[in-house]
């Protein structure tokens, strides 16, 4: 498995996620532009609102998205080490994870990887950690058995 297909993965995903965000960002704008004050006022606020809401929550979705693509930048110019840190791939006896973003699920060359935060309770779990050292989670223990 290929670190640099695995990192393009999650670029794609979140490239992906900025796009959309941005997308339905713009179009709730569009929408509460084209809005006009009815004769009805207090359905016109409550429209209003409603629009607003759907703006500030398209608004922290990309700056969510914005957020995790830096983390993602940041971990594509990480050095090489046999300590699991951001940038890493993890082989276990549980699965492959990527310790990058929360992209959930991705599938390279056949195999599954699972790609997670190093904030996720797992993630956390695997910080620090070697090959052949091992930890539980949800009542299954795992063991690395790489590190790249």
């Amino acid at each position: 498995m290929d670190k640099g297909i695995v990192y393009q993965l999650c670029l794609d995903f979140i490239k992906q996620r900025i796009q959309t965000a941005e997308t339905a960002l713009a179009q709730a704008r569009e929408a509460s532009n084209d809005d006009t004050k009815s004769s009805a006022g207090d359905k016109y606020e409550t429209s209003r609102e409603m629009m607003q809401q759907d703006i500030d929550r398209n608004k922290r979705l990309l700056m969510d998205a914005q957020e995790n693509m830096k983390t993602l930048e940041a971990i594509g110019q990480a050095t090489a080490s046999d300590t699991v840190s951001g940038g890493s791939l993890v082989y276990t006896n549980e699965g492959i994870f990527y310790i990058s973003i929360s992209a959930g699920q991705l599938h390279a060359g056949g195999k599954t990887v699972f790609a997670i935060s190093a904030a996720s309770p797992i993630g956390k779990l695997m910080l620090g950690k070697k090959k052949g050292d091992d930890f539980s989670f949800n009542g299954k223990k795992y063991l690395l058995n790489e590190v790249l």
